[in-house]
């Protein structure tokens, strides 16, 4: 398993793993700076994981697929 393959910014799927961990950085701000009731720290705290599940499963199909070949993208 290669973790060079995480860098395909070709890739839709390499965009939708950095959005994710973007994502989940931005919960873990909010539920540490931010003065949530508990049902905001629970919908934060559940959409955060949700964030770390899936920038997870597109980081294990980044590097579970080769890297797409140099050149012009598909049309």
């Amino acid at each position: 398993m290669k973790l060079a393959r995480l860098w395909q910014p070709t890739k839709l799927l390499f965009w939708q793993f950095v959005f994710f961990n973007v994502m989940s950085s931005v919960c873990a701000w909010a539920l540490r700076a931010l003065p949530l009731n508990t049902a905001g720290l629970l919908l934060v705290g559940f959409v955060g994981l949700l964030n770390v599940l899936f920038g997870l499963a597109a980081a294990w199909m980044l590097v579970r697929d080769p890297p797409a070949p140099p050149g012009p993208p598909p049309a």
